[in-house]
């Protein structure tokens, strides 16, 4: 169990959990998980879908009962779901909200259920677009309805914002904005953001740590900041090809007769005596990691057994 040097204050974690898990009879939708997510930070929880993304998250929102010990904002969610949702924002997709509602009866009903609501910051930010507010959601295009669904996120004083899957379904210009707007009209070091998505190229801009989870364990949990460190490829001709693998590579793929090898904190000097070196973006490593190769169980990165 924790003690109280776990709980949660204004400067430590928005979330502990140690051992986190949750069955569903045999099956074992999230594998014992240890987390620490601090607060002001931006963290992406990255799977196919299946993964165990959502299960997390329905933990974390008191949702759904679960095993192990957690603390969201010093409180446990299976037993404090109310009082904690006076400071949680959670959005499952822009495409949920009411559709036989008018855009105004939105902001009243979002007005009397979450005491953190300022209508008005609601109704300055649809000013600036062209979302009729007497016009029912069904009635908006795609885009309108974003447009919607942010000025609502952003109008309320949360300090901890939930996005599963936000930006399912809608074109790039919309996915865009809808990140940019969060980033410059939302969050501060005040709050802390949780976004699930299988788009690993959408958010690896705004991202200040990252998790990846796959078949209900968590393969890593890191800060973009030294992920690139971590992770490099390692283009290699076929003679120096037992070389590379002797240092224990993640994965491997080959091209035009030459072998290139992804290593995660492997010893740079020796990787530089194999070839030409780079440093790999956030959807090739989590490809890497995802697959299943010879080479997986090379990875020591995983952070559900921190």
């Amino acid at each position: 169990m924790m003690n109280d040097t776990d709980a949660y204050t204004s400067t430590d974690n928005v979330i502990v959990a140690r051992n986190l898990s949750k069955n569903y009879g045999d099956f074992q939708a999230l594998k014992p998980t240890n987390l620490d997510i601090p607060v002001g930070r931006i963290v992406g929880v990255v799977g196919a879908n299946g993964a165990g993304k959502t299960t997390m998250l329905q933990a974390i929102l008191g949702l759904s009962d679960f095993d192990g010990d957690l603390k969201v904002m010093g409180r446990d969610p299976s037993k404090e779901r109310a009082a904690l949702m006076q400071d949680v924002c959670f959005i499952a997709d822009v495409a949920t909200l009411p559709k036989w509602m008018k855009v105004s009866d939105v902001l009243d009903y979002v007005e009397r259920v979450h005491p953190h609501f300022d209508r008005a910051k609601a109704l300055d930010f649809l000013s600036r677009t062209k979302v009729p507010l007497g016009r029912k959601v069904k009635a908006l295009s795609k885009g309108m309805t974003v447009q919607v669904h942010l000025a609502i996120v952003m109008s309320i004083d949360a300090k901890l914002l939930v996005l599963d899957e936000p930006t399912l379904g809608l074109d790039i210009l919309f996915r865009k904005e809808f990140y940019r707007a969060l980033l410059e009209e939302y969050f501060d070091e005040q709050r802390t953001i949780l976004i699930t998505t299988h788009q690993v190229e959408e958010v690896e801009h705004i991202l200040s740590d990252v998790i990846f989870i796959r078949d209900g364990a968590v393969l890593l949990n890191q800060d973009m900041e030294s992920l690139g460190n971590s992770f490099v490829e390692v283009t290699v001709a076929k003679d120096k090809a037992s070389e590379a693998e002797a240092l224990g590579p993640i994965d491997m793929k080959s091209s035009f007769g030459r072998a290139s090898y992804i290593f995660s904190n492997a010893d740079p000097e020796a990787l530089r005596a194999l070839g030409e070196v780079r440093r790999l973006g956030l959807a090739d490593i989590f490809v890497a990691m995802m697959r299943e190769t010879p080479f997986a169980h090379n990875n020591n990165n995983r952070g559900g057994e921190q």
